[in-house]
């Protein structure tokens, strides 16, 4: 398995002499959000930091910062430990320390002498674009010290990541894990045939056992489940494994409305489950609206609606609960 972290540390120690381009600020309707990043190197970028002309102007000025003879005279300098600085960029740029975006100073070194420079852009006609907002774009070189900080950071994002488990590799299983290993989740896939775990994108997790309804009970809190075996009886423990856990995001079933309603007749008489558990469940995964079985978009669909549940799942735990009411505190 492959991991964005393991992405970036060989994107650091591959590619030679970098720079960091970080959103520092934005203000109005803008591409990407504070703190996004990406590395440029000579030839290569790794990340974004929302594309279109925007993108283009800090990886050129990024790539000036890289290969300046100025910069190259302050990088000897730095290393004899006569001083450090930064280059005076031309229009729009100014050296500046900067105050760290909001959710990245707490990983990050203060940046203070370490800012190379800063681009302010207006996202209008000027440049081609049309999102009506501003960008402050901060841009320095990639020290040890820097690229052993954004190792962990990312470290510690992948630790935050939900977990998505999609319990079946058949052709649906297949196509979801490929469609979800594209989104900022950690993917696992779970079987109990070896042969239908082959293939998998190298970004997700694979797990071979004999019980699959298990691997539900050990999963964190705020996961999300998908169930699509080979297997009728086999979906069923599943589901109702699942449907026990109040913390799931989301639980999900393939099938038809007759699967469901069988589903939920066992479910009810013989597994102990409740009417208000039953109610969610969401079958046939990726709703019924579009009329289409093909393998691909079943899986765009299901991946649409488990990251949407997954992020509203997010917002509402992290939104502060109200003060249970109860009798006043005699002072």
């Amino acid at each position: 398995m492959t991991s964005n972290v393991q992405s970036l540390k060989d994107f650091l120690a591959g590619h030679g002499r970098l720079a960091l381009v970080e959103v520092a600020a934005t203000k109005g309707s803008t591409p990407r959000e504070t703190g996004a990043f990406m590395l440029v190197s000579g030839s290569a970028i790794f990340g974004t930091i929302g594309g279109g002309q925007l993108e283009y102007m800090a990886i050129d000025k990024a790539r000036q910062l890289l290969f300046s003879p100025l910069e190259g005279e302050m990088a000897a300098k730095r290393s004899e430990g006569v001083g450090r600085g930064s280059t005076r960029p031309k229009k729009m740029l100014s050296t500046a320390a900067a105050t760290p975006p909001a959710g990245f100073a707490t990983t990050l070194p203060a940046r203070g002498r370490d800012v190379s420079a800063t681009l302010d852009i207006p996202l209008g006609p000027e440049i081609g674009q049309c999102c009506g907002g501003r960008v402050e774009v901060l841009i320095r070189l990639v020290d040890a010290t820097l690229a052993q900080a954004l190792v962990a950071a990312a470290e510690a994002e992948e630790a935050q990541l939900p977990h998505v488990y999609i319990f079946g590799g058949g052709h649906v299983g297949q196509a979801l894990a490929s469609a979800v290993a594209l989104l900022p989740v950690h993917v696992v896939v779970v079987e109990t045939r070896a042969e239908a775990l082959e293939g998998m994108p190298n970004t997700v997790e694979t797990c071979l056992t004999p019980m699959p309804e298990a691997v539900v009970r050990k999963a964190p809190a705020g996961a999300a489940f998908v169930i699509l075996t080979h297997d009728h009886a086999l979906d069923f423990l599943i589901v109702a494994e699942a449907l026990k856990r109040r913390d799931a995001a989301y639980v999900g079933m393939i099938g038809s409305k007759t699967k469901k309603a069988t589903f939920r007749n066992w479910f009810l008489k013989s597994a102990g489950g409740s009417e208000a558990e039953f109610a969610r469940l969401v079958s046939p995964i990726g709703g019924d609206a579009v009329k289409d079985k093909r393998p691909q978009v079943i899986a765009t669909l299901a991946a649409a609606e488990i990251i949407t549940a997954l992020v509203t799942n997010a917002v509402a735990s992290a939104a502060p609960h109200p003060a249970p009411r109860g009798k006043a505190m005699a002072g």
